[in-house]
């Protein structure tokens, strides 16, 4: 079995896209030398950053202050 389940993942992210993003970044600081902020008996570190995210130790916010006009075509 997967843990944490994909359910309990997505209670702490907007969508799968968000989360993989936030999981990808985070296993790359991980990668990088990073300290683990959970004990998951694992050394992957995708699954690592998935367990701390589980656990609510990794959050995230997005820059939405950059305004984007898309021109329309008349």
């Amino acid at each position: 079995m997967i843990q944490p389940s994909i359910d309990k993942l997505l209670e702490e992210a907007d969508s799968k896209y968000s989360l993989a993003v936030v999981a990808a970044k985070r296993a790359r600081e991980l990668v990088d030398g990073a300290v683990r902020l959970t004990d998951a008996p694992t050394n992957k570190s995708v699954s690592i950053a998935l367990c701390e995210i589980g656990e609510g130790h990794v959050s995230y916010t997005f820059n939405d202050d950059v305004e984007t006009e898309i021109p329309v075509e008349e």
